[in-house]
């Protein structure tokens, strides 16, 4: 056999083998709500702040951006908002925690950033920066607050932006304040259309919604279809503290409310949650939904993937939850996704 069939062989081989799966495949994972402190802090800190992440880590770091909302300043100063009833900060060595979990990405756009004042935040953000965790949401003031987080993953850019559509008005950012982002209409329609001039994909997260509520409120549903129409392509939803439905819109999907994640109370209403797993490739878009046990008088501050019967039945309240939207999620031998 000569060198030249030996050759055209080899690279009719080659031809025939299958190509890499999803080798240009992003992966961006989002759960819900992180708040490490408040009364549970002697008990946190006694496990040490890893300890709530062990039971998921393995999975974000599969991701290539990991998204969660950052429920709490993290910092040792600032003024306490005497005015509302639930008040949270955290440690310092949290920030270490979370970064060290996989998570590159938070948003700030939340009721509780501003709990202990506009001090408070600045410090946050730079504890976040020492250990390499960017932000949305939040800042020294609003155009900073407006700023997207964009990435270059795998030859494509990626744009995250993060609003605040609760009370207090008064942790709003301002011209020259700190603070969170309004979700004001004309401000996230003109910082979506900004990002998706420069970006493939948008991704916009939302605190918003009534706590402890499964049923959205109408105005999550026309704010998300807006952001929709100006641009963005996935809505995240946080602050209900329990599972809220799905709904796919037009060529975009909509995550009203992921729940609670690793969150420091002992509250029986956040029982479970979801981690979701955008893998995006060019058209082909699917979302992996994936069940957590979050309640943690059996789970102890360690969010925990659902397998079996009990990933069924969060799947089945989801499907529940999302018919109003005509969404429905799929099944197969990979896990539960949508498609959008």
């Amino acid at each position: 056999m000569s060198t030249i069939t030996i050759r055209f062989l080899f690279l009719l081989l080659l031809l025939t083998l299958p190509l890499p799966l999803c080798a240009e495949e992003i992966i961006i994972t989002a759960v819900g709500d992180i708040m490490l402190a408040g009364r549970w802090t002697p008990l946190l800190k006694k496990k040490g702040y890893d300890y709530p992440f062990h039971g998921v880590k393995k999975l974000l770091l599969t991701g290539d951006i990991n998204l969660a909302n950052l429920e709490s300043p993290i910092a040792t100063g600032g003024t306490e908002y005497a005015e509302k009833k639930f008040r949270f900060r955290a440690e310092p060595p949290v920030a270490r925690a979370i970064g060290a979990a996989g998570f590159n990405l938070v948003t700030l756009a939340n009721n509780h950033s501003m709990d202990f004042g506009g001090g408070a935040l600045l410090e946050t953000l730079e504890h976040l920066k020492k250990h390499n965790i960017a932000w949305i949401g939040a800042g020294k003031n609003l155009d900073e607050a407006r700023q997207m987080a964009l990435y270059t993953i795998k030859g494509k850019k990626i744009a995250f932006l993060g609003y605040s559509l609760t009370q207090p008005l008064e942790f709003f950012a301002g011209h020259d304040r700190p603070g969170t982002t309004p979700g004001y209409e004309k401000l996230v329609t003109a910082d979506i259309t900004s990002a998706r001039a420069q970006a493939d994909y948008v991704i916009v997260s939302f605190h918003w919604g009534k706590e402890a509520a499964g049923t959205i409120q109408a105005y999550q549903q026309i704010t998300a279809r807006k952001a929709i129409d100006a641009g963005a392509d996935v809505i995240i939803g946080h602050h209900p503290h329990v599972l809220q439905g799905i709904e796919r819109y037009k060529k975009g999907v909509i995550f009203y409310s992921l729940g609670n994640f690793a969150f420091a109370s002992s509250s029986t209403i956040a029982d479970v949650s979801a981690l979701v797993r955008l893998k995006l490739n060019g058209d082909q878009r699917t979302a992996e939904i994936v069940p957590l046990d979050v309640l943690n008088s059996r789970v102890g501050f360690q969010p925990r993937i659902m397998t079996g019967e009990g990933g069924k039945r969060v799947i089945e309240k989801l499907n529940t939850l999302s018919r109003p939207f005509k969404t429905g999620i799929d099944q197969d031998n990979r896990g539960y996704f949508i498609t959008f």
